[in-house]
């Protein structure tokens, strides 16, 4: 579930969904509609609960899944993305702790991002798992990360602690935890301030190439993307990725 708490003008969005509020189609869904409702709202602050902000893909769910599950998963993964990225309100990420894949992208696509200082740690592990980006997930990372930082997150699947990953543009400023999203909503307010108007076309306009692109691209992308993460090697790629993690986490 997602739970809003309105703080004046901010709509503050705080992610609910299990222990790692992982993205499956129905949590996906949840978080797209709490973004359309708050479209009524001066700015947006998303942010997760305890110590995750989302572990990205439920990667059990979809391991059990099978081949057909990606087709249900995939188009509400992208839908989601899309209604956070071009989000006509300002739209913070008060990103609580750990932000991994999808969850890293979801920070990634908000217009600014906040993350508490402490243990957790962010980045795009897609490559590791077996799977493609889709098309806009993608694009958001390279709106984010510059130039060789770029193509280092997508292919080393590396996360990086905090600190770290605001040095390489996954985070914009470090807040202590127990004041991330006062902080966030303050900062929220400021931009809440700004004409209304101004602002979303002034947003849409910096958006635009990206929708532009998947206007011509992301279909035959998107297409590409499900037959690869349902055919066989990926799904075998994906339950060995998973039966690794478990594993690991063992006590």
């Amino acid at each position: 579930m997602v739970i809003r708490e309105d703080r004046g003008p901010v709509a503050v969005l705080r992610m609910q969904h299990g222990r790692a509020n992982a993205l499956d189609p129905e949590f996906l869904g949840a978080i797209g509609e709490a973004l359309a409702t708050a479209e009524d709202a001066g700015a947006v602050v998303l942010t997760g609960t305890g110590p995750m902000f989302s572990a990205g893909v439920d990667l059990k769910r979809l391991a059990a899944g099978g081949p057909g599950y990606p087709a249900a998963l995939l188009p509400a993964l992208s839908d989601c993305f899309a209604r956070l990225f071009f989000h006509p309100r300002p739209v913070l990420a008060a990103v609580n702790g750990h932000a991994i894949a999808g969850g890293c992208v979801l920070a990634c696509a908000a217009d600014r991002r906040l993350g508490a200082r402490g243990p957790g740690r962010i980045g795009v592990t897609e490559l590791l798992v077996g799977v493609p980006f889709p098309a806009i997930a993608l694009e958001i990372m390279r709106s984010v990360a510059p130039g060789p930082a770029f193509a280092q997150m997508l292919y080393t699947g590396r996360t990086w602690e905090m600190a770290d990953a605001a040095a390489r543009g996954l985070l914009d400023a470090l807040v202590d935890p127990e004041a991330l999203v006062d902080t966030a909503v303050k900062e929220a307010e400021a931009l809440a301030a700004l004409p209304a108007a101004s602002f979303t076309l002034t947003k849409a306009q910096a958006r635009q190439p990206l929708r532009d692109f998947l206007g011509l691209h992301a279909a035959r992308i998107d297409h590409e993307v499900a037959r690869i993460w349902s055919a066989a090697p990926a799904q075998e790629a994906i339950r060995l990725y998973v039966a690794r993690t478990l594993r690991s986490r063992a006590p």
